[in-house]
């Protein structure tokens, strides 16, 4: 039998050295996916084509409303180029926006975006079409566009929201409205501001959203105080009143022998132009006078008529 010496030093080699094996790195994830990335509709002040649209339902005689996987015909056909797997977006009109806080005068009119459809039988001058997505129910004269690929814009590692944030002085507008005709607005809704084109707004620019220190009060405080104060009567719980309640007016003077203070002649002293941030968002499409955002980070509810403002 033959013995067989190792040394130390091989011996040491030949221990299995530990690997480090270090995951995928996180991908950037998109501002906005889904609904929000094609159905967020905008308000636009160009003329919009209504040549095509929905003309029918396969299913028309049982049913009015349609939506995901049903089919429907459009008035669109050989004669317009259409081929089998094209995708088309379908839309539908409003009415003219007018807001009481935007100063421009001719904002458009606003357009909600329903889904989109794919072409699965093409004739000579309709086509038969798969309702691909919906965001919203189908109807018949709902108008067909083409499809414009969007893409999202990406989250970014930003600085912690800085709630006391000074001005950046650059444009600065208002939310109008919001999708669905929301007033209070949290993470993740769709708003329309009065900031387009005209604003040199662009697809990814995020937006503070602040309003006056004093505005937005879901309830609103009595500018003076609930009980007036008397020369006579009893200061207490019970009986209420008096000069030394705990409701009564506030005097001014280093002797407390001036006029009453009051909040509003406060207001009035302080610097002008202070703000309260109250959330930011991302802007996702861009439109002549206008654009469509979508909320991303909030310090509390956000209202239509809060202020925007370019970073």
């Amino acid at each position: 039998m033959t013995l067989v010496f190792l040394s130390a030093a091989f011996a040491q080699s030949a221990k299995p050295t530990p690997t480090m094996v270090a995951g995928k790195a996180r991908q950037p994830m998109p501002v906005a996916t889904g609904a929000n990335l094609y159905c967020a509709g905008y308000i636009q002040s160009s003329a919009m084509s209504t040549a095509n649209q929905i003309i029918g339902g396969q299913d028309e005689a049982d049913q009015f409303n349609y939506s995901q996987n049903d089919f429907m015909y459009i008035n669109m056909g050989q004669n317009k180029g259409v081929n089998v797997g094209d995708t088309f977006a379908v839309v539908r009109p409003r009415a003219a926006v007018k807001s009481k806080w935007s100063k421009k005068t001719d904002l458009g009119y606003y357009v909600q975006e329903v889904g989109a459809l794919e072409v699965v039988k093409v004739k000579s001058e309709v086509s038969a079409v798969r309702v691909k997505y919906s965001c919203d129910s189908f109807l018949l004269g709902d108008l067909v566009q083409l499809m414009e690929k969007r893409t999202s814009p990406l989250y970014e590692r930003r600085p912690k929201m800085d709630i006391f944030g000074d001005p950046s002085g650059k444009a600065m507008g208002r939310i109008l409205m919001a999708r669905d005709g929301a007033e209070s607005l949290a993470r993740d809704f769709i708003a329309y501001v009065d900031l387009g084109a005209d604003d040199n707004v662009k697809v990814g620019d995020h937006l503070t959203v602040f309003r006056p220190l004093e505005k937005g009060n879901l309830t609103l405080n009595p500018d003076r105080e609930s009980v007036s104060a008397r020369d006579y009567g009893f200061e207490s719980e019970v009986y209420k009143g008096g000069r030394f309640s705990n409701q009564a007016t506030r005097k001014s003077g280093d002797k407390a022998d001036k006029q009453e203070v009051r909040t509003r002649d406060i207001r009035n002293e302080r610097p002008a132009g202070m703000r309260k941030v109250v959330g930011e968002a991302v802007v996702l499409n861009v439109k002549e006078r206008t654009a469509t955002v979508v909320i991303t980070r909030t310090a509390q509810e956000i209202h239509t008529g809060d202020w925007v403002e370019i970073q």
